[in-house]
């Protein structure tokens, strides 16, 4: 099978997504490797989440990328479509989770986010059923958006922020939970006709 420019552009996103889980939870130590540490005004940077945080930054670029040639060159497909929406959770998801998992951020933020995206991907299958397509909420752009400069910023230690007392990177992902629970109170109002239609026609 021959991938299109914008589907080895997802492959890329989703080999960049599991490289960061690896770097950050693979245990290292155990063969002898160990990640330089240093101070930077009184905040201990491991390098391996600047170096994590390059990756996310060029992962999520590829996202743009493959959306932009998808477009332009007429090559938009279902294959695709479902790739590009596997490695962009992939990528975000996994790194909510290992940021709670480290004490960075509350455990609700990742798992609101992963039960929203369980919630809306139902609503969407179901109406997609009934043939029906549902468009990508402003939003649910806003999610994302907030969600991934909330991720750069953790990744680099919330700096500069940090250094003026101010808790940017936290503000963003609290933010983007919280829009990700507007977006999916907005599919669901959206589509709640066609969700109950089956029970209104028995009746």
């Amino acid at each position: 099978m021959k991938f299109n420019l914008p589907t080895r552009l997802t492959f890329l996103r989703l080999g960049l997504a599991l490289l960061i889980i690896i770097l950050l939870i693979f245990p290292f130590y155990r063969i002898g490797f160990e990640f330089k540490t240093f101070l930077f005004h009184s905040i201990l940077i491991d390098v391996r989440y600047i170096m994590c945080g390059v990756i996310f930054i060029i992962a999520s670029f590829t996202d743009y990328l493959d959306g932009y040639f998808a477009r332009k060159n007429n090559e938009v497909t279902d294959f695709g479509k479902f790739t590009d929406a596997v490695a962009d959770k992939v990528l975000v998801n996994s790194a909510l989770i290992i940021f709670a998992s480290q004490g960075f951020i509350p455990a609700a933020v990742p798992v609101i986010i992963i039960v929203r995206d369980i919630i809306v991907d139902a609503i969407r299958m179901n109406v997609a059923t009934k043939g029906t397509v549902q468009a990508a909420r402003m939003s649910g752009k806003i999610k994302t958006a907030c969600l991934m400069i909330g991720i750069v910023l953790t990744f680099f230690y919330n700096l500069p922020f940090e250094l003026l007392g101010l808790q940017i990177s936290k503000f963003f992902l609290y933010f983007g939970a919280l829009m990700s629970l507007v977006s999916m109170y907005e599919y669901y109002n959206l589509n709640k006709k066609l969700l109950y239609s089956e029970f209104e026609a028995k009746k």
